[in-house]
């Protein structure tokens, strides 16, 4: 099949906002995010009044919230609970509050909660559990769901930031790094940092609520859904378009880099397990078919046993998924998707994904490649893994495949 590329810089070609972070698109970090200008240059190029999206990895949920700011109907699928969360607070209303007010009442506060997991002690310095038990049971505790929603995110922050999580890693690690940003908080007055900083962190989420609201977004129909798993759900009703970024082929772990938060607001062990073991490395997929000339010639030059079944289970979970989805897609099916590289060798996802939609009526119009410009992760000159120069993802590719 003849595949026509081109290269674009969203960022550049849609100038709605003033950046990729501005307002509540980027609240909380979140690994491989949507920037909004791809939505967006979607919405405003091959959108029509009336259409509605939906977007079964939603992650953090960027396609909801630009989906709001041009009027369109959406359903958000993941299987991170914490999608519904960073969603309502994305699209909340801002209502003024006495910030400084709650902080102190939170300093006050007797109440506790403590997680139900064994590590605290791992991830966190014995000195600062008990202010930690006690800022999340006056968050727990709150009937004031407005005021859940402004310190929730910033709560995670400054917590994240106590812990011995390296910040700069994708998934949750200990690091030399970490264990000295500990030291030197131990060695100040550290508890009225922790306060300074939500404080601040508060009075940010609010006026990005603010900057949103200005984008003047409308009320529209949505449906959200976290913690479910995309590979079975099914849709319930037809959808004009789908956009999707799905996870990558070797960065897929999202529930593992989000313990901590899950654990804080809440969720137990036995929750974590029933949704780590859902996640594609760890899961059973059903073989399928694969229609795609691309995965066979990829999949021939594979010969290590373990990276074999890595690169099987996750084209099968992903062009399985698709597969069953586009059967209620009526237009246009968006996917973007970066191409890995695995033991020096380049995996185009893309094109697999192109080729193999179209034996379902998809007709593959274009891929727009646009430069990744900014990386939450470190990078290695050389992969410590394999000892090969870093050949690390440089570009993501918006597929666009239009229903025949």
């Amino acid at each position: 099949m003849e595949f026509k590329e081109e290269e674009i810089s969203f960022r550049k070609f849609i100038n709605d906002f003033p950046s990729t972070t501005y307002a509540t698109f980027a609240l909380y970090g979140y690994p491989a995010k949507f920037i909004p200008q791809v939505i967006a240059f979607i919405l405003k190029n091959y959108g029509k009044p009336g259409m509605s999206i939906f977007d079964p990895f939603a992650g953090y949920g960027t396609a909801g919230v630009v989906a709001r700011i041009y009027g369109f109907n959406y359903e958000l699928w993941d299987l991170n609970p914490l999608l519904e969360l960073f969603h309502e607070v994305a699209t909340s209303k801002p209502v003024e509050l006495d910030i400084k007010n709650v902080i102190q009442r939170m300093r006050m506060s007797r109440e506790e909660f403590v997680p139900k997991w064994n590590r605290q002690e791992y991830w966190f310095h014995k000195d600062f559990l008990p202010l930690l038990y006690k800022v999340w049971g006056f968050w727990h505790s709150l009937d004031d769901n407005y005021t859940k929603l402004l310190t929730v995110i910033p709560l995670l922050k400054v917590t994240r930031y106590f812990s011995y999580d390296d910040l700069q890693r994708q998934k949750l690690s200990k690091s030399p790094k970490s264990m000295n940003r500990i030291r030197k908080l131990l060695e100040e007055d550290w508890e009225n940092i922790f306060f300074s900083m939500l404080e601040d962190e508060t009075r940010n989420i609010y006026n990005r609520l603010l900057q949103y609201q200005s984008l003047n977004p409308k009320p529209v129909k949505h449906v959200v859904k976290g913690g479910v798993d995309s590979l079975k759900e099914e849709l319930s009703e037809e959808r004009d378009i789908l956009i999707t970024s799905p996870p990558y082929l070797q960065s897929h772990e999202y529930i593992r880099h989000f313990k901590l938060e899950l654990f804080w607001l809440g969720y137990s062990d036995e929750d974590l397990k029933r949704l780590l073991d859902l996640e594609i490395p760890y899961r059973d997929v059903n073989r399928i078919s694969v229609y795609s000339e691309t995965y066979h010639r990829c999949r021939n030059m594979i010969h290590e046993p373990h990276l074999l079944k890595m690169f099987d289970n996750y084209l099968w979970a992903i062009l399985g998924c698709l597969s069953r989805l586009q059967e209620k897609i009526t237009s246009y099916i968006f996917v973007f998707v970066g191409r890995p590289s695995m033991r020096g060798r380049q995996i185009p996802v893309d094109r697999m994904i192109a080729e193999h939609l179209a034996l379902f009526g998809w007709k593959h119009e274009r891929t727009l490649v646009d430069a990744i410009v900014a990386r939450r992760m470190f990078s290695y000159a050389v992969n410590p893994a394999t000892k090969i120069r870093d050949q690390r993802t440089k570009t993501e590719n918006l597929v666009i495949l239009k229903r025949i």
